[in-house]
């Protein structure tokens, strides 16, 4: 061997040993060392040389890619012996749908290897890193990588948010128009059924956000909040229903007034009724509640009002027609004799002077 790489180390009747640097694919062959005796004795050894890959490069990339497009990435190495191996990733995760290409160099006996990826440009793979990785053991585990980040451009997204799910007349709203997209969208623009807003000191836009205050039923219908950039435009829609204010009914108290009926002749009826009612009930609480006052209880002391009216009306009926058959009893007592009526009184008091007096008494 005449090589200036190569280089004798040790030197002795048991021991031969040579060092070759900067190890090329052409030191690659058959290797003998032998012993001149008689006879001479050899022995053989194959040496192997790895070649190894090149940093891969990722082509086939321009920016941006509009969304929809068809993409194709090629990752390619050369100089691998044997043939390196191309791994796809796309944010750390694997994609296995790939081609694999292998090429030998019949002169210099390696191999290039290329890989393609092919998908359709997504909005969610914006931003995401693409990644080949080639893998060889000539690279001692330490495998090459190429990354590519990807732009991809796309129509806004367009999402409303509203600040009160249930809105009542007298309330405000703010309704707010989320848009995404790539490149950044343009101030949006709010519609309401199709038009302008009707009521510009009330509806308020201030850049994406659209402010209504003290909202009333003319203020029901569907909101348009539109996006757009170069590469298209989007919408979305918003039904706003304003709800009457939802009163609370509170429980009331009703304490009937006082009724108290009193009736006098030869035997006094009272009939007094006090009723103070709190009304608390324990009901249902998904039910109504009814407050009001007793409608029985009033109907039974109108019946006793009237009954005893009735009574006392009957009595002092009797009573009045016992009085004045007494009257014209004793003014008949003196009327045989007598001219007319006063003499005939007269003569019915003289004929009991001396009878027991009797008196009336009016009640």
């Amino acid at each position: 061997l005449r090589d200036n790489r190569i280089e004798l180390v040790r030197a002795s009747w048991h021991e031969l040993s040579i060092s070759v640097s900067d190890v090329s694919l052409s030191d690659e062959g058959q290797y003998t060392c032998s012993l001149f005796t008689m006879p001479v004795k050899t022995s053989k050894a194959f040496l192997t040389v790895l070649g190894v890959p090149e940093k891969p490069q990722i082509t086939g990339f321009t920016s941006p890619v509009m969304e929809g497009e068809r993409m194709q990435l090629t990752c390619k190495t050369s100089g691998s012996k044997p043939a390196a191996d191309i791994r796809w990733f796309k944010n750390d995760k694997e994609v296995k749908d790939v081609k694999y290409l292998k090429e030998e160099d019949a002169v210099r006996k390696t191999f290039t290897v290329s890989s393609t990826l092919d998908f359709l440009a997504d909005r969610s793979d914006d931003g995401a890193v693409v990644s080949c990785r080639v893998d060889h053991e000539s690279l001692n585990s330490t495998p090459q990588i190429a990354m590519q980040v990807l732009e991809i451009h796309y129509t806004p997204l367009v999402k409303i948010i509203s600040s009160n799910s249930w809105p009542e007349e007298g309330q405000s709203i703010i309704l707010t128009c989320e848009s995404k997209g790539k490149p950044v969208p343009e101030p949006v623009l709010w519609t309401k059924d199709g038009g302008e807003l009707p009521d510009p000191e009330r509806m308020v836009v201030n850049g994406r956000v659209l402010s209504i205050s003290f909202l009333n039923k003319t203020d029901n219908g569907t909101y348009r909040c539109e996006a757009k950039n170069p590469i298209g435009r989007n919408s979305t829609e918003y039904v706003l229903i304003v709800h009457d204010v939802f009163n609370t009914l509170l429980p009331t108290t009703v304490i009937p007034s006082l009724t108290t009926a009193t009736v006098t002749t030869n035997v006094a009826l009272t009939a007094s009724t006090t009723t103070s009612a709190t009304a608390t009930s324990i009901r249902d609480p998904n039910g109504l509640t009814q407050t009001g006052p007793d409608h029985a209880l009033i109907g039974g002391i109108v019946a006793v009002v009237v009954f005893v009216t009735l009574c006392s009306i009957i009595l002092l009926g009797r009573y009045l027609a016992r009085h004045k058959g007494t009257y014209l009893t004793n003014e008949a007592k003196g009327a045989e004799d007598a001219p007319d009526a006063d003499t005939a009184i007269i003569n019915a008091e003289g004929s009991q002077v001396n009878a027991e007096e009797k008196k009336e008494y009016f009640i």
